[in-house]
């Protein structure tokens, strides 16, 4: 068999480390990898009957052979300046900390203490990672304890749904693509993504076929008084319903772009485009249908997804009844 590591180095025990074993010298354990730049400068220390100088099993001493390693010598400089950011922070904060005691608790601790800052735990989660593969590499430790820790994930407000108010108004400012666009998008209930590929040949019947991008579902959607009267005054000028001045389909960037000016101009900045999904299903709601029954025309992955949508309209039409009754004005007064 070809001998492919260097005079005197041979790979010892179950998980292969290399030491360089001279006759008369203490065998010298290789912590770099064969056929790197940093394997030759120590193997060249070896021969001459020294060992690479280690730094101590802290923090700070796993960077310095992190550093030296090739996994760091092969990023883009950019990255080496993002990482080198993040490895300051550690080198002043838990330096002196021995990794080989680090848990995944201690990880999550350190990643919570610098929460204000998001992406920077993360990053922070995502540095110890890359340190405590290294750990392993040099024989430290056996696991990862950064492995598998969640990154923390901004929270993003639920789109709300239109209030009647606004819907009237935008109805009023809008003309021509933000009319349209918003007709279909409350109209059908879909998301704007769906919305954009919808194509004149899917109407069928006063209503439209669509085919969900995200869940892959088939659905005929009714059509809407005005989403028909939208749809009439429309000319077709391409394969699509929505499109640009060539009749090709248009992009979402630009339909963002008509709907945002309607909405500033009526002061419904707070108000998105998918919000109007949950504006259709809250109109549903208010006329009575069912969590199932609003599933079936929007698509939603299940029933509870809608009725979270739609618990407010909900609570808010059953006490406005039950406003009508306590003031004298329903059924139970007029017997």
């Amino acid at each position: 068999m070809k001998r492919t590591l260097p005079t005197y180095c041979y790979a010892k025990g179950k998980r292969g480390y290399i030491y360089f074993i001279r006759r008369g010298c203490k065998p010298i354990r290789m912590h770099e990898r064969p056929g790197t730049a940093e394997f030759a400068a120590e193997y060249a220390l070896a021969m001459k009957g020294r060992s690479q100088t280690t730094p101590g099993r802290t923090f700070a001493g796993l960077i310095k052979h992190y550093k030296a390693s090739h996994r760091f010598a092969k990023l883009a400089p950019r990255s080496k300046q993002d990482y080198d950011k993040v490895l300051e922070f550690i080198t002043d904060r838990i330096g002196d900390i021995n990794p080989v005691k680090v848990q995944r608790r201690h990880v999550i601790a350190w990643q919570s203490e610098n929460a204000q800052t998001q992406r920077f735990a993360n990053y922070l989660v995502q540095i110890i990672r890359i340190l405590m593969e290294r750990a392993i590499d040099l024989g430290w430790r056996t696991d990862n304890p950064a492995k598998g820790v969640s990154l923390l994930k901004p929270e993003k407000a639920a789109p709300k749904a239109w209030p009647h108010d606004l819907v009237k108004a935008y109805r009023a400012a809008a003309s021509g693509p933000a009319l349209l666009i918003f007709e279909l998008c409350l109209g059908t209930g879909q998301r704007i993504g769906d919305v954009l590929r919808m194509r004149w040949d899917h109407l069928e019947a006063g209503g439209i076929n669509v085919r969900q991008g995200k869940t892959g579902n088939a659905l005929w959607v009714p059509l809407t008084a005005p989403l028909r009267a939208a749809l009439d005054a429309t000319p077709k000028g391409g394969l699509t319903i929505l499109t640009n001045g060539q009749g090709k389909p248009l992009p979402y960037k630009t339909a963002q772009g008509v709907v945002m000016r309607v909405r500033k101009s009526i002061g419904a900045d707070a108000y998105s485009i998918h919000g109007l999904r949950h504006t259709a299903a809250s109109e549903l709601a208010t006329l009575g249908f069912s969590d199932e029954d609003i599933t079936a025309l929007t698509g939603h992955s299940s029933a509870s997804m809608v009725a979270h949508y739609t618990e407010s309209t909900r609570q808010r039409s059953r006490a406005e009844r039950i406003g009508i009754a306590r003031n004298g004005t329903g059924p139970e007064q007029k017997r």
